[in-house]
């Protein structure tokens, strides 16, 4: 085996977002483009001379080719051991559970998320550090800078591992540790959940409906809740991963996940719903006729984690990104514990956790985690709600229902207008940030104007900021309206309207959650002029 330098010229755009180098598959299957994107990884973090890493995927179209490309490079650049998922999977929760348990000097993980995938859809690679979670902005901003002087690339002259068997393999002096993608990952989850509460829960008589997209989490769902807690086979549905999703949109909300939907709210509905995602980070939650909003199950998780052995001492502050609705500060502030406000994008959690500020963080994009890991955790998300069900026992709704009564509902949807002119989203956001001085005071359909602003953020630990992070428009406690354009999309633009409003009063909580938010969608579009500037009378998704 021989180690071939091969040359390369930069490609234009490859920027990480908040969550790694996302493009069109196609886009990544270019001769040299994953190629020089890696090297630039290795170039940053390295020398990876002596270096284990982690490696793993959610199994979308061309995750197979780009694990072989990847541990030949690896293997070229000095790296002593790279330990990859049994057939080159990996959901990110798990990659993240790997890195810190077999403490590795960071790791790749390929993934775009909840966008679909297949060979017309959409691929992605990012770095998560020793901690477990996505590199900071120090990190992704160098690896930018090096793909735009980029010359040349390492790769090793060998032919591809077999990943289907565990066990290890020499590729040109390094080890290839092939491993269960479950295992270390399932062992975590025992020592955060009462299995033995939820498992009995399923020999009562209870029901779930578990629609894994088929997407990565499949595997894990399946050994977990069947195999392990008892939950009727079958209860896992869609859980085999596929190249394209079987050709769905891996995202859970009520808008792909509608068939799950339906069923929970038909009359044999079973007692809880949930999904998860392209490569296992993002959740959904639903009861029988009761969809919860991710911004309400980060509260609820929040207010009763200690119901959980792995939290039984409280939790010491709770974080969400700063689109998601203020109900879980409401929690923190009669839990007597911090609460804090980051922008969009997991690794702004990283620091917080790291430094023992919070051990519950969430977005209002179905994202939902806490200390254990350093990403967002779909499937942990749901043990967490199972676990509250037993202790409780209680159903969704009447959670729910006790949950809004102590601490008030936030109604809560996001808006989404997807593939939009880039050029005119921008220049919508521009000219509402040029009028944000004007606007406190202002009455916009019947609501106050309190605080506007571009929001800016500083990171209490490390001193680190982030500016231009959404337009915040108050209206007191009452209600609150924000603006960002979506960094996760690869078409166009997706402009992303946040809507909420509190009510206090229990006899004011049972309404429509758009019925609630009507005055607030109103004053939206008399700011911004959605319909007349992006030419859209209605977003693509409500969630």
């Amino acid at each position: 085996m021989t180690v071939k330098t091969i040359a390369t010229k930069p490609f234009d755009g490859q920027k990480p977002g908040t969550s790694g180098l996302r493009a069109k598959t196609t886009v990544f299957m270019q001769p040299n483009y994953l190629e020089n994107f890696v090297q630039s990884v290795f170039d940053t973090v390295g020398p990876l001379t002596g270096m284990t890493l982690t490696l793993g995927g959610d199994g979308r179209f061309f995750n197979s080719q780009a694990i072989q490309t990847i541990l030949k490079m690896a293997a070229a650049n000095g790296a002593a051991r790279v330990v990859v998922g049994r057939d080159g999977l990996l959901s990110t929760p798990a990659a993240s559970a790997v890195i810190r348990h077999r403490k590795t000097d960071g790791g790749l993980i390929l993934s775009a998320s909840h966008n679909p995938g297949g060979e017309t859809g959409d691929f992605g690679i990012k770095y998560n550090i020793p901690a477990g979670g996505p590199a900071p902005e120090s990190i992704t901003g160098a690896i930018h800078a090096r793909t735009a002087e980029i010359t040349e690339y390492r790769i090793l002259d060998a032919a591809d591992i077999d990943l289907t068997r565990d066990g290890e393999t020499d590729l040109g002096g390094m080890a290839v540790e092939v491993i269960d993608p479950v295992a270390i990952y399932a062992e975590l989850m025992r020592s955060l959940f009462d299995f033995d509460a939820i498992r009995a829960l399923f020999a009562s008589g209870f029901r779930m409906r578990f629609d894994a997209m088929h997407a990565v989490t499949g595997p894990y769902a399946t050994s977990i809740l069947e195999n392990e807690l008892g939950a009727p086979s079958g209860t896992v549905i869609n859980g085999t991963p596929l190249p394209d999703f079987g050709g769905g949109h891996p995202d859970p909300n009520p808008v792909y996940a509608a068939a799950l939907m339906a069923e929970m709210f038909s009359a044999d509905a079973p007692d809880f719903g949930a999904a998860s995602d392209g490569d296992g980070d993002r959740n959904m939650i639903v009861g029988r006729n009761t969809y919860v909003t991710p911004s309400d199950s980060l509260a609820v998780l929040a207010a009763n984690a200690h119901l959980a052995p792995g939290y039984a001492d409280g939790i010491a502050g709770v974080a969400r990104s700063m689109p998601t609705s203020r109900a879980a500060d409401r929690v923190a502030e009669k839990l007597g514990v911090e609460a804090f406000a980051t922008p969009t994008g997991w690794k702004f959690f990283g620091t917080l956790l790291d430094a023992g500020r919070v051990t519950i963080c969430g977005e209002e994009s179905a994202g939902t985690g806490s200390s254990h890991v350093r990403e967002k955790d779909g499937l942990w998300a749901v043990l967490l709600w199972l676990n509250v069900l037993a202790a409780k026992k209680m159903s969704v709704a009447d959670v729910m229902a006790e949950h809004w009564a102590t601490y008030g509902r936030d109604y809560y949807s996001r808006h989404d207008y997807e593939e939009v002119d880039k050029a005119a989203a921008e220049a919508l956001m521009d000219d509402l940030r040029a009028a944000l001085a004007d606007l406190p005071g202002q009455t916009v359909e019947g609501l106050t104007v309190t605080e506007a602003d571009d929001f800016a953020y500083t990171d209490p630990v490390d001193g680190s900021t982030a500016s231009k992070q959404g337009i915040r428009i108050v209206f007191g406690d009452a209600a609150r309206a924000v603006l960002r354009l979506s960094g996760t999309g690869t078409v166009g633009a997706t402009l992303r309207v946040y809507l909420e409003r509190f009510e206090p009063d229990p006899a004011g909580q049972g309404d429509d959650p758009q019925a609630a938010l009507s005055q607030v969608i109103a004053a939206v579009e008399t700011l911004a002029g959605i319909r007349d500037r992006l030419g859209r009378t209605e977003p693509d998704v409500r969630t």
